[in-house]
């Protein structure tokens, strides 16, 4: 799956990175403003679809003095559609999210960060995972959490067709990274997106007093 632009999964064309950009809006936007939302392409590209998609009824076009706004249809038949497929990248941390929840040996902190945290990437792209367990996480208990964590890349592999990669730590771990200043430490607080369990900046902040 195009972790940039999910809804190409089905939608190949510049179509679906149009609709998602309107459909994450409340407000009528212009044509320049859309592609710049949709960021992979020229404002002509996007203007041709625009215009198709408002002879579809999909758009709505409301003209103000010599510019023109546009916005997604939301009583359209194919809205329902457009808005599954909008979703896709939410709908992919969701279920990461609750299967984390559902592991019986808990996670102190499970996050995403790279391209599917930034919204960026394509389907050559990695799900970057970063799992913290409890450093009293051992014996049979470090086994269990490994079949848990398994058993999670398998499912994102299923559900997005993008491998995933977990960076599976202990808080002891963390702590070193740290405090050896690890450059992956500043790619988790710049853009790490918490799902499951303590707030990773909390979580950071707490393990370099």
């Amino acid at each position: 799956m195009d972790l940039g632009h999910p809804v190409r999964a089905v939608v190949p064309s510049l179509d679906g990175p149009v609709l998602t950009a309107l459909a994450g809006l409340t407000v009528s936007i212009s044509g320049r403003e859309v592609a710049r939302l949709v960021g992979t392409a020229s404002p002509a590209g996007v203007q041709r679809v625009l215009t198709r998609l408002v002879g579809e009824g999909v758009v709505t076009v409301e003209r103000r003095r010599n510019a023109a706004y546009y916005s997604v249809n939301r009583n359209h038949l194919a809205w329902p559609a457009v808005e599954i497929l909008a979703g896709l990248r939410r709908e992919l941390l969701h279920r990461i999210e609750e299967r984390v929840r559902s592991w019986a040996v808990p996670v102190e902190t499970a996050a995403v960060f790279g391209s599917l945290a930034r919204g960026e990437g394509s389907v050559e792209s990695d799900v970057d995972l970063l799992l913290v367990r409890a450093d009293e996480v051992t014996g049979q208990g470090a086994l269990a959490w490994e079949d848990q964590v398994d058993s999670l890349v398998t499912a994102v592999q299923s559900w997005s067709g993008n491998p995933a990669q977990p960076y599976d730590i202990s808080v002891s771990d963390l702590r070193a990274h740290v405090e050896a200043d690890e450059p992956i430490v500043r790619s988790w607080r710049g853009e790490a997106i918490t799902l499951v369990g303590r707030d990773l900046g909390a979580l950071l902040r707490s393990v370099a007093q």
